[in-house]
C-alpha cells in the first residue's frame, strides 16, 4: 500500500489536495483506489468549470463501482491528467503521483483549514475500520 504523504491535505470523502499557493492538485487516496479496486475509467470536468466544496468534480468507474470525485474546496479546474484517458490504471498504480487527477485554482484559502493533515487522517481511518 501507497505511504500518504505528509504535505497534502485529505477529506473524509479520501480526496487529497496538494497545495502550491492559490493553485491544487486534486487525487484520491490509497485507500480509495484500494477499495474501489481495478480503476478502468476517469470523467473529468471541463477546464474553466466552477466546483463547489464537497460536490462532485470528477468520476472514477471501477470494475465494480461509480464513484463521484469530490471538490476538497470550492475551486476552478485549470487542467485535467489527460494520461488517465488512456491509462486509467495508473490512479491503482501511484495514486499520490502519476494517478494525479484535476488541476485546481483554490477560490476560498479559508477552506484549506477545514481539510485533514496526514495525521489526522491516517487516524480517521483507524477510527473507520473499527
Amino acid at each position: 500500500m501507497a505511504e500518504n504523504p505528509a504535505n497534502l491535505k485529505y477529506t473524509k470523502d479520501h480526496e487529497w489536495i496538494r497545495i502550491e499557493g492559490n493553485n491544487g492538485t486534486i487525487g484520491i487516496t490509497d485507500f480509495a483506489q484500494h477499495s474501489l479496486t481495478d480503476i478502468v475509467f476517469v470523467e473529468f470536468p471541463e477546464v474553466g468549470k466552477k466546483a463547489e466544496r464537497g460536490k462532485s468534480l470528477a468520476i472514477v468507474e471501477s470494475v465494480k463501482s461509480v464513484s463521484d470525485v469530490f471538490a476538497p474546496v470550492s475551486s476552478e479546474v485549470t487542467g485535467v491528467n489527460k494520461e488517465l484517458e488512456s491509462k486509467p490504471q495508473l490512479v491503482n498504480e501511484d495514486p499520490f503521483g502519476k494517478g494525479w487527477m484535476v488541476k485546481i485554482k483554490i477560490l476560498d484559502q479559508k477552506q484549506l483549514s477545514e481539510l485533514m493533515s496526514k495525521e489526522q487522517y491516517d487516524h480517521y481511518l483507524s477510527e473507520q475500520k473499527h
